[in-house]
C-alpha cells in the first residue's frame, strides 16, 4: 500500500512555470492579434491586459490544491470534475477581464502626413460602454473653404453687383461624430451578459488545457517515480542475489579447512592444527567484518588469498607453491570480495591434491585499457573444472555469476587447459580504482 506521503506530487515550480507559459502566450497571442486588425502596442490596453495575465495566473495557482486531490482519481473521475469545476473558474476570470477593462480610455492626436501634430483637430476618444461596445468620439473637422466659381456668361446674379466676386455659400458641420452600438435600453442587460459569456467560454478553454497540461505533468512524475521504485528493487534484487552467491563461498571453504583439520588432529600433527586454527580465525575475522556487496581493493582480496594459501601450506607442505603477480597500475583496483576463492580453491583441490609432484598456483592481475584483467592458472594435470566435474564446490559458476550481478554484460570469464599443461581461469571486468 503506497503511503499518501510518498504520493509522486508536481512540483510547485513546475506548476508556477506551465502557468506564466501558458499566460505568457495568451499574452502574446492577444497582442499580436490586436497589431493585426490595426491597433496600436497602447499603453492601456497593454498594462491591462498584462495585469490581467498576472492575477489569473494567480487565481489558477489557488486552485492547484484541488486539482492535487485528483492525482489519483480515474481518468473518468478527473474528466468529470474538471468539466464542471472549470466553469466557474472561467467565470470567475471573464469577470476580472470586464472589471480591468471596464474604464478603458485612449486618446491619440491626428497628426499630419509629416507625423507632426495638428492641434486644431483636438483628439479621437475611444471607450468602451456597459455593454462592452466600443465608442469613437471623432474631433470637428475642419473648415474646407469653398472652390472659387468657374467665370460663365450665367455667373452673375440679378442683383450682383458689378466688380464684386460672388461668396461662397458656406456649410455647417456637426461639432462631433460619435458611432454608437445602436443597442437599445432594453437590450443592455442582453449585450452585457452575451459579452461577459463570449469571454468565458474563452477562458474556459484556456483552463482545460492548464487542467490537461497538469494531468500530464503528474502522470510524467508517476512514470518517474515507477522508474525510481523499479531501480530501488532491482539493486536490491542484485544486492540479494550478491549476498546469497558470496554466502556459498564460506561455507564451502569452511567444509575444506574442517576436513583437513580432521586429517591433521587424526595424524597427530597438533601443532600444524593449532597454527590454521588461528590462520582460519584470521581469515574469518577479514571476510565477516564488512558488507558482502562491498568490493575490494584488488591488494586486499590478494591478502586474503594468501591466509587461505597460508592454511592450505599446512596440508601441503611441500606441494603447494605460489606465485603473484600484480601490475603496479591494477593494486588499487576494485573487486568484488572474494571473487579469486573459488578459482584458487579448485587450484587446490584439482591440481595439488591430485598429484604428488610440486605444483604453482599462479595469481595474475593486468591492466588492459579500462579493464581489469586476472588470471589464476596452475601447472597442475588440467583437470576439467566445468560444471561436471566431480565434487561439491560452486566453483566457476558461482563467479560467473557474481560478475554478471555485479558488472552486467562488462564482467566476464573464461576457463580452460593451458597449451603448456595445466588448467587457467581468466576474469575480465570494469577497472574502477577505490582510493588509496
Amino acid at each position: 500500500m503506497t503511503d499518501a506521503a510518498d504520493t509522486p506530487r508536481v512540483p510547485a515550480r513546475m506548476v508556477l512555470l506551465s502557468l506564466g507559459a501558458l499566460w505568457a502566450c495568451y499574452f502574446i497571442v492577444a497582442t499580436m492579434r490586436g497589431a493585426f486588425m490595426g491597433f496600436d502596442f497602447a499603453w492601456p490596453i497593454i498594462s491591462r491586459r498584462l495585469t490581467i495575465c498576472i492575477l489569473s495566473m494567480l487565481v489558477m495557482a489557488a486552485v492547484w490544491p484541488l486539482l492535487q486531490m485528483l492525482d489519483r482519481k480515474s481518468n473518468g473521475v478527473r474528466l468529470a470534475v474538471v468539466l464542471v469545476g472549470a466553469l466557474p473558474l472561467a467565470l470567475l476570470l471573464s469577470f476580472i477581464n470586464t472589471v480591468i477593462f471596464s474604464d478603458i480610455e485612449l486618446s491619440t492626436s491626428y497628426q499630419d502626413e509629416n507625423g507632426a501634430a495638428r492641434p486644431d483637430h483636438g483628439k479621437v476618444r475611444i471607450m468602451q460602454d456597459e455593454a462592452g461596445n466600443i465608442l469613437v468620439d471623432l474631433p470637428k473637422p475642419p473648415s474646407v473653404p469653398a472652390p472659387p466659381p468657374v467665370p460663365t456668361s450665367s455667373d452673375t446674379l440679378p442683383d450682383a453687383v458689378p466688380g464684386t466676386a460672388a461668396q461662397p455659400v458656406k456649410e455647417d458641420f456637426a461639432p462631433g461624430v460619435t458611432i454608437h452600438a445602436g443597442i437599445r435600453k432594453d437590450g443592455l442587460v442582453y449585450a452585457r451578459w452575451a459579452s461577459l459569456a463570449d469571454t468565458t467560454f474563452g477562458r474556459y478553454f484556456l483552463v482545460l488545457a492548464w487542467a490537461a497540461l497538469y494531468f500530464a505533468l503528474a502522470k510524467a512524475e508517476d512514470a518517474r517515480a515507477a522508474e525510481r521504485r523499479e531501480g530501488e528493487y532491482r539493486r536490491a534484487a542484485e544486492a540479494a542475489e550478491l549476498r546469497s552467491l558470496r554466502y556459498q563461498v564460506n561455507p564451502h571453504f569452511l567444509f575444506n579447512t574442517l576436513n583437513s583439520l580432521s586429517a591433521l588432529v587424526m595424524t597427530g600433527r597438533q601443532e600444524d592444527a593449532e597454527e590454521m586454527i588461528q590462520t582460519l580465525s584470521t581469515f574469518y575475522r577479514r571476510t565477516l567484518s564488512g558488507d558482502p556487496t562491498n568490493d575490494l581493493r584488488l591488494v586486499d582480496e590478494i591478502e586474503l588469498q594468501k591466509l587461505y594459501f597460508a592454511i592450505e601450506a599446512v596440508r601441503f607442505p611441500n606441494r603447494l607453491l605460489t606465485r603473484i603477480d600484480i601490475d603496479p597500475e591494477a593494486v588499487n583496483a576494485m573487486v568484488p570480495g572474494m571473487i579469486l576463492q573459488p578459482l584458487v580453491e579448485n587450484s587446490v583441490k584439482y591440481a595439488v591434491a591430485a598429484t604428488q609432484r610440486p605444483v604453482t598456483v599462479t595469481i595474475k592481475a593486468r591492466r588492459e585499457g579500462g579493464q581489469l584483467v586476472i588470471a589464476v592458472s596452475d601447472d597442475g594435470p588440467g583437470t576439467d573444472r566445468g560444471p561436471k566435474a566431480e565434487g561439491c564446490g560452486i566453483g566457476l559458476n558461482n563467479v560467473r555469476d557474481r560478475l554478471r550481478a555485479r558488472f552486467g554484460l562488462a564482467g566476464t570469464l573464461t576457463s580452460g587447459k593451458r597449451p603448456e599443461g595445466g588448467y587457467e581461469t581468466v576474469l575480465r571486468m570494469p577497472l574502477e580504482r577505490g582510493l588509496v
